[in-house]
């Protein structure tokens, strides 16, 4: 069973802000187990047909590297991430259902490892390489308190998601 925490080790900003993000992580991890292979790929919403848990811990995988990545650190983009379209924007939603839950939450975990190293070497000050939409530049402390929003909206779709699979519900 994932091991949760909301409660940091010390109370400086850095350390507050990694312990959120890495709650809403691990919320994200714990919605996903004990589910089967067959549930994880199960779209429930006719009109979401890439609302599944696969497409769901895909999304927040490639969310993350594109924040962290591409924006902050100023790299290209990979993976599914270079096939976004106007008619098909998310992609790693879609191709998700084809990689297997294990898979996809390991490479999440392993990704999270190296932003937590990231957020850890980097001062929270520091602005973005890339600007957002609006040509703005961001700080790495706007670019994790988006990530926390970010992930903790979609550990709600997971939730919505999983109850209507398999009818687990909490956690």
């Amino acid at each position: 069973m994932t091991q949760r925490t909301d409660t940091p080790s010390a109370w400086d900003e850095r350390t507050q802000l990694a312990t959120f993000l890495d709650y809403a992580r691990d919320t994200a991890r714990a919605k996903c187990e004990g589910v089967t292979d067959e549930d994880a790929r199960k779209a429930p919403l006719a009109s979401s047909p890439l609302m599944t848990l696969c497409g769901l811990i895909s999304h927040l995988r490639w969310v993350e590297h594109y924040w962290f990545q591409v924006v902050f650190l100023g790299e290209e983009p990979e993976g599914p991430l270079t096939e976004a379209t106007d008619d098909d924007p998310d992609p790693e939603m879609r191709t998700a259902v084809d990689i297997p839950l294990p898979r996809l939450l390991a490479e999440y975990e392993e990704q999270s490892a190296r932003y937590r190293r990231l957020v850890s070497d980097h001062e929270l000050d520091s602005t973005a390489r890339r600007p957002i939409s609006d040509g703005r530049h961001v700080d790495l402390r706007w670019v994790i308190l988006h990530l926390i929003e970010e992930t903790s909206r979609h550990n709600g779709h997971l939730d919505i998601v999983r109850e209507l699979v398999d009818g687990r519900t909490g956690v």
